[in-house]
């Protein structure tokens, strides 16, 4: 907002979920390809309500806008879906102790306990659980600690704990996998790799299709490069998407991500989701859910 849009700079995240980014005053320049929490709002409460079979939550979530504007989501979210929240709990990260706000979290001994964070609060939250509450309560995390070292560094295996991630379930997936492994010895070990390469893809067919760096003309290529319509490219078909976009063709780019469909906020209508759980080998995928808005 300070910088990109005032100087007319298009731009294509591939790890920004927060819902913020949808109402953002943007003139149309700001896209990304990883869904917004506004859907892994409905998968949390979805997986809470019915998958775990939970009536009552409570959220501990990290004070910026990726934790509380998630935690407001799910608890709109839950509510419609019938459930009651209890607590709404902001922590602040890399704290020593977060003892006062597990208590305050479960004080009203809720079915489930949200926990929206990173490793670098999470291991020390999880650590305190275990310390002085019943193990018993599910706990559900989402994407920010989706780390397969978490139970070596909480000390525990994190057998009540289950969470959400997008998930990258495109066409070009298994292509993108393969060519990454093929360049760097081993798979991508973060979900939001395919995000990056679909992000850099979609730009590079909107700059050739401009046929200028000013970001404005680019800007207004990213749907015709994306969406359904045009002459569909892949990952394993990029460079000849390239040639295509710069003579002048419509694309239709499906990524490793996902088909990378944009609406009229530059957002991804519809994702995958991961629900996973942490075993014995590290993290495993317990079932994906599709999800649209």
């Amino acid at each position: 907002e300070g910088v990109c849009i005032p100087n007319g700079v298009v731009m294509c995240s591939a790890a920004s979920t927060s819902p913020a980014i949808t109402t953002m005053a943007d003139n149309d320049l700001v896209f990304r390809t990883p869904p917004t929490d506004a859907l892994q709002s409905l998968v949390l409460a979805d997986v809470i309500k019915d998958t775990l079979g939970d009536s009552t939550a409570s959220t501990l979530f990290l004070n910026n806008d990726y934790g509380s504007l998630l935690s407001d989501g799910f608890v709109a979210a839950f509510e419609a879906n019938g459930g009651t929240i209890q607590e709404q709990v902001s922590f602040e990260k890399q704290q020593p102790s977060y003892v006062a706000q597990l208590q305050k979290a479960l004080a009203g001994n809720p079915d489930a306990l949200l926990i929206i964070g990173y490793p670098e609060s999470g291991v020390q939250i999880l650590r305190d659980f275990y310390a002085d509450h019943d193990s018993s309560v599910d706990i559900l995390v989402t994407d920010g600690l989706y780390d397969q070292e978490l139970p070596g560094k909480v000390g525990n295996d994190l057998a009540n704990v289950t969470g959400t991630s997008p998930m990258p379930a495109g066409p070009g997936k298994d292509f993108f996998d393969t060519e990454f492994e093929a360049a760097f010895g081993a798979a991508p070990s973060v979900s939001y790799c395919g995000y990056a390469y679909d992000a850099a893809a979609v730009l590079i067919l909107a700059n050739a299709a401009a046929g200028s760096n000013d970001g404005v003309a680019i800007a207004a290529q990213m749907r015709k490069m994306a969406n359904p319509g045009g002459e569909v490219i892949t990952p394993q078909t990029l460079a000849e998407g390239v040639v295509m976009a710069a003579a002048g063709k419509d694309i239709d780019y499906k990524g490793a991500s996902s088909e990378v469909d944009f609406d009229e906020n530059g957002d991804l209508g519809a994702a995958s989701y991961e629900y996973f759980k942490w075993g014995s080998g590290g993290i495993e995928t317990i079932s994906t859910i599709d999800y649209s808005g």
